[in-house]
């Protein structure tokens, strides 16, 4: 291979804000990671990142979207939402107690993905969520 060809293929998709566009979110990473075995943790990954995009930014107004990108190597797939910002803080993990309703689902992300990162301000937040193909969560890494 030359030194200069990556063997990343990447995908991306901009939706609007609005509720249904989450299973088309789904069914867009269903249907690039088809075969894979971490299809299944990579679909409810972009789920929730969806919705929380719409749910708790401007992406979910009137105008609102949220774009969505798909890499994948030989040992990555990486997911990353990207939402309409409006907030004034970023998207963190809540440790909720039996009885409550909401703020499970980044947590939920965490425990799926080997890694998860967030970056960007009030203007829009990218979490990306990295699975390790053939690991585990919960595995160590070197």
């Amino acid at each position: 291979m030359h030194e200069y060809t990556s063997t990343a293929r990447v995908w991306g998709l901009t939706c609007p804000g609005f509720p249904e566009e989450v299973s088309r979110a789904r069914r867009w990473t269903r249907d690039i990671l088809r075969g894979s075995p971490m299809a299944d943790d990579a679909e409810l990954i972009v789920s929730e990142l969806s919705a929380n995009a719409i749910l708790h930014t401007a992406s979910g107004l009137e105008t609102g979207s949220f774009h969505l990108a798909l890499a994948v190597t030989r040992n990555v797939i990486a997911l990353s939402v990207t939402d309409g910002g409006g907030t004034g803080t970023a998207p963190k993990v809540e440790h909720q107690d039996d009885e409550a309703e909401h703020g499970r689902g980044l947590g939920m992300v965490t425990a799926l993905a080997h890694r998860v990162a967030i970056h960007g301000s009030k203007a829009g937040y990218t979490v990306t969520a990295e699975l390790f193909t053939g690991t585990r969560p919960g595995d160590r890494l070197c």
